[in-house]
């Protein structure tokens, strides 16, 4: 009896031992692929977005540029405008100041009335061109009269030529002071009508913005201290220090790239016109003069510090903006749209609910590249996988796409 009871425990305890065998095998088979299936469940929602994820983490797309990061002139320099388009309003005659017409940053054309004026010096002047233009009429007709009696040898010489004197005197005086009026801005047909002018009216010697106005009503405005200046950014452009080294290089018509601090580093094309044939202060530099392409759109102020690139040579490479590429693992990557993933998505979507309508989504896939030279805010970049030359990429926010992409969510960035 012992030994039946003994076998039967041995064949119990071979049972249990076989199911516990079975059982954990089947586990051991399944978790890898339970594991698999989330990661790559994991993987594929961290590389498939819609358009409104996108919108709210800004993140755009783009294509790979053909940039010259290599074949260039690195220079820095700012912003100016010629001295044509650079001015100091002064009155010509010393006036108090009953009214200014202008404030500053006011848009002002050349020849409009910024400040008026009132002196007794301007009544004057008025009445000294009215007795002069009365003389003038009295010499005048004294002169022809001497010219009569000199014809008609009734006269002497001698009062011929006082008259003849006394007549071009007259008109070189009436003639000076009609420009000094019209400097002024005092009409001289008004004048000859009698209308007498107590004011007269500063104006605006160019078209431009006006800046810091130094004049206060009720004031003395004395011509050798300005009223205002304006400013015509109009033909704004940049002075690059171009150094010793480099200035056989750099020649007139070369193109070159500006970034400025106040358009968000965006790059901005202009030429270079003219090279100084002088250091600039002691320097061993010299400063390149470079025309902006589209200045007036920019809201381009002078004084405004510039980095550029000098164009010198025809060696272009593929580049990206700097927040295209992401780093991981000591690899570089950018993200290129899977167009090919987004048409069978596209075809099972149509399948499954055939006539609604879907919101636009992305996929991406991730490319290593091999990064080169950046500037002006673009990296060079080769591509270790190939991938059509129209191939749509992400420009900006590549992070996020890459921390979704390792599991962080994106909750970093």
């Amino acid at each position: 009896m012992k030994a039946i009871i003994k076998n039967i425990n041995k064949s119990l305890i071979s049972s249990l031992l076989l199911v516990a065998m079975i059982f954990l095998v089947s586990c051991q088979e399944n978790k890898p692929s339970a594991e698999a299936e989330t990661e790559e469940g994991e993987h594929s929602e961290a590389l498939l977005l819609s358009e409104k994820q996108m919108n709210a983490v800004g993140i755009t797309l783009g294509l790979v540029e053909s940039k010259n990061l290599k074949s260039v002139v690195r220079a820095n320099g700012h912003l100016e405008v010629p001295p044509q388009s650079n001015a100091e309003v002064h009155p010509l005659i010393g006036g108090l100041i009953r009214k200014i017409h202008v404030l500053e940053g006011n848009y002002v054309r050349k020849g409009q009335t910024l400040v008026t004026l009132e002196n007794p010096d301007f009544i004057q002047v008025q009445q000294d061109y009215l007795a002069s233009k009365s003389a003038l009429s009295f010499a005048e007709k004294e002169y022809e009269r001497q010219k009569e009696l000199m014809v008609a040898k009734a006269g002497t010489g001698k009062i011929y030529q006082q008259a003849e004197a006394n007549y071009y005197a007259e008109q070189a005086r009436l003639r000076t002071l009609e420009r000094q009026l019209r400097q002024m801005g005092i009409s001289v047909s008004q004048l000859d009508k009698g209308d007498v002018i107590t004011q007269v009216a500063v104006s605006a010697p160019i078209s431009g913005v006006v800046g810091h106005i130094m004049a206060t009503t009720g004031s003395f405005a004395e011509t050798s201290r300005p009223l205002m200046n304006i400013t015509d950014n109009s033909r704004i452009h940049c002075d690059l220090l171009v150094y010793e080294k480099d200035l056989f290089k750099v020649k007139s018509g070369q193109q070159v790239d500006f970034v400025l601090t106040n358009q968000n580093n965006q790059p901005i094309t202009g030429k270079i016109y003219g090279i100084n044939k002088s250091f600039e202060n002691d320097s061993r530099a010299v400063i390149a003069h470079a025309r902006i392409d589209n200045s007036a759109n920019k809201n381009l102020i002078p004084g405004m510090y510039v980095s550029a690139l000098i164009n010198v040579g025809n060696q272009t490479t593929r580049a990206v903006p700097l927040d295209a590429v992401v780093s991981a693992q000591g690899k570089s990557y950018i993200f290129v749209v899977d167009t090919s993933a987004a048409k069978e998505e596209h075809v099972a979507g149509d399948k499954e609910d055939h006539g609604h309508e879907h919101e636009k989504k992305f996929h991406f896939k991730q490319v290593e590249v091999a990064t080169g030279v950046s500037d002006l805010g673009y990296i060079e970049i080769t591509l270790l996988t190939p991938v059509p030359e129209d191939a749509v990429i992400v420009t900006k926010g590549a992070f996020y796409i890459q921390s979704k992409a390792s599991g962080g969510g994106g909750d970093h960035h």
